[in-house]
C-alpha cells in the first residue's frame, strides 16, 4: 500500500558520459530512507534486483533517495499525516 513503481522504458539516457544502456531508481518513502545506513541496505538490495532482472552492469544504474515528510503526500483527499 505504501510503494508506487512508475517504469519509463526507451528513454533517452546518459550516465556517466555515456548513452550505453542504463537504469535510474528513484525512491521515496516516509520514515525509511532517511539515513545513509538505511539507504546504504537499501541500494544493495535494488542492485540487486536491477542487476538481475535488467542485465546491467552496476556501473550502469544510479539510485537516488529523498526521504519524505507524511505532510507531503496527499492520498484520500488529505495527507499522510492524518491518515
Amino acid at each position: 500500500q505504501r510503494v508506487n513503481v512508475t517504469v519509463r522504458s526507451g528513454l533517452p539516457m546518459v550516465l556517466s558520459g555515456s548513452a550505453e544502456p542504463c537504469a535510474q531508481l528513484v525512491v521515496s518513502s516516509i520514515g525509511v530512507v532517511g539515513t545513509a545506513e538505511q539507504n546504504q541496505r537499501h541500494s544493495a538490495r535494488f542492485f540487486d534486483v536491477l542487476t538481475a532482472q535488467l542485465g546491467l552492469g552496476t556501473e550502469r544504474i544510479v539510485i537516488r533517495f529523498y526521504p519524505l515528510e507524511p505532510w507531503q503526500i496527499g492520498k484520500n483527499r488529505t495527507v499522510m499525516t492524518f491518515l
